[in-house]
C-alpha cells in the first residue's frame, strides 16, 4: 500500500536510434506523439526533455510521466 502523502505514477522515455538522424528533435516529437495517442485515455503528468552528448553529436530523449486512471 502507497501512503497517503506519495504518489505513483507511470513513464517511458524515447529516442532516436543512436547514429545518423539521432539529434533530430523534430522526428523525435512526431514519435512521442505517436507513442502517447497508443496509450489511449491518459492523463499526462509531465514530459522531460534531455540531451546527452555523444561522439556522434547530441542524442536528445523524452520522457512522459503519465496515470492511467
Amino acid at each position: 500500500m502507497v501512503p497517503a502523502n506519495r504518489y505513483q505514477c507511470f513513464h517511458f522515455s524515447l529516442s532516436n536510434a543512436k547514429g545518423p538522424g539521432q539529434d533530430d528533435v523534430s522526428r523525435l516529437l512526431r514519435a512521442m506523439a505517436s507513442s502517447i495517442e497508443d496509450l489511449g485515455d491518459v492523463t499526462i503528468l509531465d514530459i522531460t526533455f534531455e540531451q546527452d552528448v555523444t561522439t556522434e553529436g547530441l542524442w536528445p530523449s523524452l520522457t512522459v510521466y503519465y496515470d492511467p486512471e
